[in-house]
């Protein structure tokens, strides 16, 4: 969110507590059910072209995907495509899917993809090598933590649709405020708790605008299942 580092959050000109980037540290970290002391390696050739299709099955871990030595660039998000964003590190929230490209070097070798987790050493992944490159072991760990993700929104600002929704007249606006905290542990959309909740109504076919305030101190993805939705500006 805009204004907020890793430590406090300036908001309407109050600072508030500490972020809460994770909910719980775990045993491990895995891609593809495997941990860095046997990562998959997936063979592939030289001077490729590689799409990579990464899907964060974590319930309560934010990672960033980073290509290493392989420039990339993500072509899609959640199955839509996106103007091409060049880069070498992109955030990946619980349940979001990030479509990947990256190019293997004419003369081949070993390329470790890896997912480190957000504020945290711990990290996993996959390597990519071409036929015959020594794979050299890579540690569970980095030297310091990964910072937190989308703390400026950075990477959201410059994801546009390739493919844009037609404009045309919204037919309903809603504002929702998210709020909550670790202690306790307690989230809410507009003050209230899931069960307890005011529907949204909408009619088939009409345009719909949602407005999304996080007012807590964690950041909460959102997936609004079963419609096609754009993020505006």
């Amino acid at each position: 969110m805009p204004g907020m580092d890793h430590g406090r959050m300036q908001m309407g000109g109050m600072t508030m507590g500490a972020m809460d980037l994770n909910d719980f540290a775990f045993d491990a970290y895995l891609a593809n059910d495997r941990t860095l002391d046997d990562p998959e390696v997936v063979t592939v050739y030289k001077g490729a072209r590689v799409l990579l299709r990464i899907i964060n099955g974590a319930a309560a871990t934010v990672f960033w995907v980073d290509t290493g030595a392989l420039p990339g660039q993500l072509v899609a998000t959640d199955g839509n495509a996106v103007r091409p964003v060049a880069g070498g590190r992109f955030g990946l929230a619980m349940g979001q899917r990030l479509d990947i490209e990256v190019t293997v070097p004419a003369e081949g070798g070993a390329f470790p993809i890896l997912a480190l987790r957000e504020g945290a050493v711990e990290r996993t992944g996959v390597v990519l090598a071409t036929k015959g490159a020594k794979v050299e072991r890579i540690a569970l760990v980095s030297d310091a933590p990964h910072p937190a993700f989308s703390t400026d929104l950075a990477q959201e600002a410059l994801l546009q649709a390739a493919n844009p929704l037609t404009d045309r007249p919204v037919d309903r606006s809603d504002n929702l405020m998210l709020g909550g905290s670790m202690m306790p542990y307690l989230w809410t959309i507009n003050r209230q708790t899931w069960g307890k909740h005011r529907p949204i109504l909408a009619k088939t076919g009409e345009r719909v605008v949602l407005t999304f305030h996080n007012m807590s101190m964690m950041a909460h993805p959102m997936h609004l299942h079963g419609h096609v939705f754009q993020v505006g500006r």
